[in-house]
């Protein structure tokens, strides 16, 4: 096997020598892309193949990579996956494992985060993609009030405990009510939320769900959970946060609204995308700059992160692989990392470098360490929408959170069971 090996490397590195090579990547509109196409002139130094990134919007990487995907010889070369695709393209099979090419080139996986490995790198036993980058949520607040002498006071004297950074999720509820209802800051809310329906509300909520103690399904059976008390109470959180200590229309929020709300000094605390974290000290876009930091979820929040993988369609995928092998290089996931990119390497947050620079990075690896996964099947994208109909309506309609959670679990069972995963 080691001689085979050895020979398929020889032919690899044959093959670069003989043939001038452009690999074609599609990739989503994202801080993350910006920092890889900053390395590809020392990816064309190193091993003379261009890069050419096509870069688009989320909601438009799906429609163009299928038709590639299922063709027998597609456009793309390399491609980035959302954890939301993971089931679908692995049960399609539509992506070349890469545990031989890990093996010939002693490639240790244990160096990735392990929640994020499990997410965006091994399915089924097999490892289908290398985690890229990491957008799992945190819990954003304001340091300056939480340090406010005036403030610890006051918080101290109604709840009977500190004002401190919330380890357990009743402590930060009553840090939410008490900046909205007892701070005196006008025009102040304790909290903001993205509750635009289908996916930004889907994801917050999950936070609240990890941080009830509730989970999506059993893990020995697929069976789904969410109308059980820890879900419900959930939900019946998530509704208050909403209605009684958020914004006026926050139910409708996008991320990008809700990010507005608290970079403006407008809010307490937003339970949001750890990569939002640096935004806050950008005086272009924040005037909190210095007065916002994150922290992982009481109970551990929601996960998330893209991965890279190789297409069965790809034109090139020796020339694939040798990109994917470098832009996940250690050296080259330092340097993204410190221009910014969300990372998924355990040692990246444990270089003294970068905590000097990014002095938040022991709370972000505690985060990624501690966050949960979002149900990953054949029919993830589909689940969002039922999931985020449903909460939204109980945020906005009035309907019973019980009953909202049934239905999910009613459909979340149907999509389970057209996928083979419940019987």
């Amino acid at each position: 096997m080691k001689k085979l090996l050895l020979a398929t490397s020889m032919l690899i590195a044959s093959s670069f020598a003989a043939d001038a090579q452009t690999i074609n990547i599609l990739m989503e509109g994202v801080p993350d892309t910006n920092y890889v196409q900053q390395m590809l002139p020392e990816f064309k130094e190193k091993t003379g193949i261009d890069v050419q990134l096509e870069v688009v919007n989320y909601a438009e990487m799906h429609t163009k990579l299928v038709p590639q995907l299922v063709a027998p010889e597609g456009s793309y070369d390399v491609i980035i996956v959302d954890f939301y695709w993971v089931g679908e393209f692995a049960k399609a099979g539509w992506l070349q494992p890469l545990d031989e090419r890990l093996a010939a080139d002693g490639i240790d996986t244990s160096r990735y985060i392990p929640s994020i490995m499990n997410l965006t790198g091994t399915v089924d036993g097999q490892t289908l993609m290398l985690p890229f980058y990491n957008y799992a949520m945190g819990l954003t607040y304001r340091t300056d009030l939480l340090e406010d002498p005036k403030h610890q006071e006051a918080f101290k004297a109604k709840y009977g405990r500190d004002l401190k950074v919330p380890t357990e999720w009743q402590e930060y509820l009553d840090q939410v009510k008490y900046f909205s209802e007892d701070a005196g800051i006008e025009g102040f809310t304790g909290v903001v939320n993205q509750g635009q329906r289908p996916d930004p509300i889907a994801m917050e909520w999950s936070n609240y769900l990890f941080a009830r103690g509730g989970r999506y399904y059993d893990e020995a059976t697929w069976q789904p959970t969410l109308a059980t008390p820890e879900g419900i109470q959930a939900l019946e959180d998530y509704r208050d946060n909403i209605q009684k200590y958020g914004p006026i229309g926050a139910a409708n929020f996008s991320f990008d609204d809700a990010f507005n709300v608290a970079a403006q000094g407008k809010a307490y605390s937003y339970l949001t995308f750890n990569m939002f974290r640096p935004v806050y000290d950008d005086p272009a876009s924040s005037q909190v700059v210095g007065k916002m930091e994150i922290a992982p979820v009481p109970g551990g929040g929601l996960n998330g992160s893209w991965g890279w993988a190789i297409p069965n369609s790809s034109p090139d995928p020796e020339a694939a692989w040798e990109f994917i092998k470098f832009i996940e290089s250690p050296e080259i996931a330092k340097k993204r990392a410190a221009l910014g990119g969300a990372a998924t390497q355990a040692a990246v947050f444990e270089d003294q470098e970068l905590i000097d620079k990014y002095t938040y990075y022991p709370q972000l690896k505690e985060l990624l360490e501690s966050s949960h996964n979002f149900p990953v099947f054949t029919y993830t994208p589909q689940f969002v929408e039922v999931l985020g109909r449903e909460l939204s309506l109980a945020v906005t309609d009035g309907k019973d959170p019980k009953e909202a959670l049934e239905t999910v679990d009613r459909e979340f069972a149907e999509l389970l069971k057209k996928d083979g995963k419940l019987q």
